[in-house]
């Protein structure tokens, strides 16, 4: 198991990041992808059509967002914390994954870069 770490600046305020990452609306815009999403602890969600899925633990409102994510029959628990630094005219967003299997980590991290974050950033047109 890996964890992974790493830090985002997106040039948009927390509140406008919390929404793109919490709202389905949102979600499904910068996806494509259908999606399933709640900010009630204990829920099932579903991104990309359920290439990724998991339960919701933690939400602060535009502070962070805390997920379980689902990798078939594992151990331990793989959380992703996801926390938000409002700055000038941008956010500092704080990426923590924990417990990543081994034969994943590649692709997580690709997706992360990509099609996760990658995304978000071409959502507010940057």
């Amino acid at each position: 198991m890996k964890n992974f770490k790493k830090y985002y600046v997106i040039p948009a305020t927390p509140e406008e990041i919390y929404n793109a990452l919490t709202n389905p609306l949102s979600l499904q815009i910068w996806t494509g992808e259908e999606v399933q999403m709640s900010t009630e602890p204990g829920t099932d969600f579903s991104l990309w059509g359920g290439s990724i899925v998991g339960k919701n633990i933690e939400f602060i409102e535009n502070k962070k967002i805390v997920q379980q994510w689902y990798f078939g029959e594992q151990a331990e628990e793989s959380i992703v914390t996801i926390i938000l630094h409002g700055a000038k005219n941008e956010t500092s967003v704080e990426l923590r994954h924990t417990n990543i299997p081994d034969d994943d980590f590649d692709d997580i991290v690709e997706g992360w870069d990509g099609a996760y974050f990658g995304s978000v950033i071409d959502f507010f047109g940057f």
